[in-house]
């Protein structure tokens, strides 16, 4: 009798556990039976919106890091703002900049066509964002899978929890503290700078002022970048823009780094050895950048019963 009761004692302490709020763990297998095509649908997608334009890969992961540093990887970026609802997609790091809503809804569509009402859209946004770097060349990493999507968005977070380009290195420490990812991490995921292009208005001060910088590398980047005007004139983030390598890093211990944060990296401080690592080994950056993806995209997902599945990526249900 006694046994039966300690039996009956750990099922129920098992089902509390289970039950309990913040229990609840992303799978890489979530969708297994609810829809088991989803990552075939996010890939042949992602391959056609990258041949399309290469840029995409980049615009989507950049999506992707502003998504998680706001609020948790909850799809919150991508609400549109309506007469009485203010997203995210006018903060400043995101206005005239965040691009590829219009490859997730893509994606959306498809997937709804195949398992309505199933896959949220934070979700697709991860595994779109995996499968853009794998395509230009960055190594793959599961993804862990069970994210919903949140009913509310944050302007104001937004506009001071993003990392912005102009950031010291002890300020971007702090900010990659502050969501639970290490200084490490800090290095290895700016190496998605290894991909896509930045506006005039980002670097302006780093090619006129700075003077840790490649006097050559400056000159060059000024001719396109003036003064004053051009701000959304286009430079790519290093000189292999549409493949995702460690020539970011090759970039920064010669000085050419393109934003004033992405110099702060390798300039007499606490990242120089790990930058000049990185860009000695490309595996070991492509290894470490996986790896902390998966830790970036474990910021404070909504699981559960929280948040919805939405129907319309841009809006609410």
């Amino acid at each position: 009798m006694a046994s039966l009761g300690k039996l009956l004692f750990v099922t129920l302490l098992a089902s509390s556990l289970l039950a309990s709020p913040g229990s609840a763990q992303l799978s890489p297998t979530f969708y297994s039976t609810s829809c088991p095509n989803l990552l075939t649908i996010v890939r042949n997608a992602m391959t056609q919106a990258v041949n399309n334009e290469a840029r995409m890969a980049a615009s989507i992961l950049r999506l992707f890091f502003h998504d998680c540093f706001v609020n948790g990887c909850d799809a919150s970026i991508l609400l549109d703002d309506t007469a009485t609802f203010t997203g995210e997609k006018n903060a400043g790091p995101n206005r005239n900049s965040a691009r590829g809503y219009e490859v997730i809804d893509a994606i959306k569509t498809r997937v709804e066509a195949a398992c309505n009402a199933t896959v949220s859209c934070a979700d697709i946004l991860a595994l779109a964002a995996r499968d853009g770097v794998v395509l230009v060349g960055g190594q793959s990493w599961t993804v862990p899978l069970g994210r919903r999507d949140a009913r509310t968005a944050s302007q104001s977070a937004a506009n001071v929890q993003i990392p912005a380009p102009t950031s010291s290195l002890a300020t971007l420490v702090t900010m990659f503290s502050n969501k639970g990812l290490s200084a490490r991490d800090l290095t290895a995921l700016s190496g998605a700078h290894t991909i896509g292009q930045a506006r005039c208005t980002t670097f302006r001060g780093r090619i006129y002022n700075d003077t840790n910088i490649d006097a050559a590398f400056a000159t060059t980047r000024r001719a396109n970048c003036p003064a004053t005007g051009g701000d959304a004139n286009l430079a790519p983030m290093d000189t292999t823009p549409t493949r995702f390598d460690n020539d970011y890093y090759r970039g920064l211990v010669a000085r050419r780094g393109l934003f004033h944060s992405d110099q702060e990296l390798f300039n007499g401080g606490s990242q120089d050895a790990a930058v000049r690592g990185y860009s000695n080994n490309a595996a070991s950056f492509l290894g470490d950048f996986a790896a902390a993806m998966v830790r970036m995209g474990n910021i404070s997902p909504l699981t559960g019963t929280n948040g919805e599945v939405r129907r319309n990526c841009r809006r609410i249900n």
